[in-house]
């Protein structure tokens, strides 16, 4: 609000009155009960004013608390957030909204009374080079646990290996130096992609949560992909989890994430 609007009396009002050498009675009352009302839009007018420069004030007061916070390390965000930055796995792709893992695991915080909120900020054919690129951002809500589920994708599309390595290790060294506790989840890729491959995928999630200290959810699909009719648990690209299948999965980030939730 502009301190012009709070430097003036709020709904003033100029009254003008038509004078006579000879006023009627009739005259004379309308005058007056002119000035009354006058006196009280002012009067309600200079309190209103006094309000909103008292909250002005107030904030004006409050900033330089936040600044000192600020500058002494202090989460100035809500640090009972957890952020999840991940691929269409989490963002609900071919889903009704609110059926996916990660608005299931919104409820169960609530149902439990955690105190913990969660944000979703999953993007569907998202790589481990677009959440590098836009975790910046996301790390100013100073979350006090980052969940990375990434890394699908550029299996998907033939990228090296040691590039998303390398992404995910700095996302990880990103949201620790900004406060948060990491936790990587882990994916693998179907057998057509040949063993070696298979394992080193499967490795490269493992590598990153040792080196940062991180909790890993070694398979985000375990109990899904891996059952004798996983067919049945699919939609028909054969990639997204169906319904019924995402608080399996919300249950396999639980058993890692829950331990992180105490105070």
């Amino acid at each position: 609000m502009s301190w012009r609007i709070v430097s003036v009396p709020v709904a003033s009002l100029t009254c003008r009155v038509s004078r006579s050498t000879t006023m009627m009675g009739s005259d004379m009352h309308a005058l007056l009960a002119a000035r009354r009302a006058r006196r009280r839009l002012l009067h309600c007018g200079l309190s209103a004013g006094a309000l909103l420069l008292a909250g002005a004030c107030g904030a004006l007061a409050a900033a330089p608390a936040r600044a000192a916070a600020a500058s002494a390390g202090v989460a100035a965000g809500p640090a009972r957030e957890i952020v999840v930055v991940g691929d269409s796995l989490s963002a609900e792709y071919g889903l009704d909204r609110g059926a996916g893992w990660v608005a299931l695991l919104g409820q169960r915080l609530a149902a439990e009374k955690t105190g913990w909120t969660v944000f979703n900020a999953s993007i569907s054919g998202d790589t481990t080079s677009g959440g590098l690129a836009r975790l910046g951002p996301l790390l100013r809500r100073r979350p006090g646990i980052v969940v990375i589920e990434l890394g699908g994708n550029d299996a998907l599309r033939g990228l090296p290996l040691a590039d998303s390595r390398r992404n995910l290790d700095a996302m990880a060294a990103q949201a620790a130096a900004a406060g948060a506790r990491v936790v990587i989840v882990g994916m693998q890729v179907p057998p057509n992609y040949g063993r070696q491959y298979g394992n080193e995928f499967a490795q490269m999630f493992a590598d990153v949560a040792a080196a940062h200290q991180a909790p890993l959810v070694p398979f985000l699909l375990k109990g899904i992909a891996d059952r004798p009719d996983e067919a049945d648990w699919f939609q028909p690209d054969h990639i997204h989890p169906l319904p019924k299948a995402h608080p399996i999965m919300l249950d396999n980030v639980w058993a890692v994430l829950k331990p992180l939730l105490k105070p």
